[in-house]
């Protein structure tokens, strides 16, 4: 172990600075903790890197759509979360709509979701969004195959227009094993504090896999464009993927601001 004394650690004004000393001088020695720390620093850099985007998006004026879409307990709301806590608050809104009100279901379907675009200066984040349509309504019977057909064939020209209106869209898909879904499902069901998450649609994600699995590949076939690609995301491992969708969040926007 290498020696230190009083005057190393006066030096020392932050936690990362504390970790990064233990580490560099091999006081921490498991590799479970080392892992640990190398993901926060690293989880770190990239949230910085995205308030400075954000930044950018503030006084540029730009509007900015993340979309994050996946399967049940794949881990949405878990790195959004992520990404949005070093954000300047006044400046960027989480949109998690609930199901359509009756008068909401006479509107264009889309008309809901716009009524929260992002305005000026601002990212939004939809946890869900307008491709509900697209997996979910289809797979419990919500819509008839005749909206659903519509939704395919419009919602491509959509986001056309509301990129050539300046709106920059980032499209997250999070996927996840069936067996690590099931593992995750049991673990809200049991644990008190997760139980809020388990929905009544959560319960069917098992039985519906095969079901859910051709819709989402019909999405991402059909709805995947030059111009707003699907970001697919493996999220078995929570860490690695929260990494691998900050970094394509932060390298979409570095490419478009």
């Amino acid at each position: 172990m290498a020696e230190f004394d009083l005057n190393d650690l006066e030096k020392i004004s932050s936690r990362q600075e504390i970790i990064d000393f233990l580490v560099e001088h091999d006081i921490i020695k498991e590799k479970k903790f080392r892992e640990q720390l190398a993901y926060e620093k690293e989880l770190k850099e990239l949230q910085e890197e995205l308030l400075d985007l954000q930044l950018k998006v503030i006084k540029q004026n730009k509007r900015v759509l993340i979309i994050f879409e996946g399967r049940d307990a794949a881990g949405k709301g878990g790195t959004i979360s992520r990404a949005i806590e070093y954000l300047n608050p006044k400046k960027y809104r989480v949109e998690a709509l609930s199901k359509p009100t009756e008068l909401e279901q006479g509107q264009w379907y889309f008309q809901r979701y716009f009524e929260r675009l992002p305005n000026k200066g601002e990212l939004v984040f939809f946890d869900r969004s307008w491709y509900n349509r697209a997996v979910v309504e289809p797979v419990f019977d919500f819509c008839t195959k005749e909206q659903y057909d519509k939704f395919m064939k419009q919602v491509v020209e959509v986001e056309k227009l509301l990129q050539e209106d300046g709106i920059i869209i980032v499209k997250l898909f999070l996927t996840i094993s069936k067996e690590e879904q099931a593992q995750r499902l049991q673990e809200r069901k049991e644990d008190e504090l997760k139980q809020w998450k388990l929905g009544s649609l959560d319960e069917k994600a098992q039985e519906l896999w095969d079901v859910y699995s051709d819709y989402i590949a019909t999405m991402l076939e059909k709805t995947s464009t030059e111009s707003s690609p699907w970001i697919e995301i493996v999220t078995d491992d929570k860490k690695e993927a929260r990494i691998k969708a900050l970094k394509a969040i932060t390298a979409e926007l570095s490419d478009q601001l």
